[in-house]
């Protein structure tokens, strides 16, 4: 399911169809491409079953394209905050290892 860059940085909620119609799902904060959420009961029906299967959406994040001058200009601003402290913002500024080095080194 495609969400914009704002719902996945500050949260919200979104409309997923599902064979029923829609639903809502409520995005957290800091969300990454690739997290899944489960609908239970949303899915299609099991081949030897009469119930309903779960439906499994998975998250891609869109990036912005045709932006405008301010919001060249915000997203300039972001990065460079971003820049100041990279390990803070970014979930993958750090390997593994490094998080246990820091782990045992407290």
């Amino acid at each position: 399911m495609p969400i914009s860059f704002t719902a996945a940085a500050l949260g919200g909620e979104i409309e997923i169809p599902t064979l029923d119609g829609y639903a809502k799902i409520r995005i957290p904060a800091e969300t990454q491409t690739g997290k899944v959420f489960r609908l239970r009961g949303k899915g299609i029906k099991g081949v030897r079953s009469s119930t309903h299967g779960d439906l499994l959406c998975h998250m891609v994040i869109e990036t912005p394209v045709n932006l405008t001058a301010r919001q060249r200009e915000l997203l300039a601003e972001l990065e460079a905050i971003n820049v100041k402290d990279t390990s803070r913002h970014n979930p993958r500024a750090k390997s593994w290892m490094d998080k246990v080095r820091e782990f045992f080194a407290e």
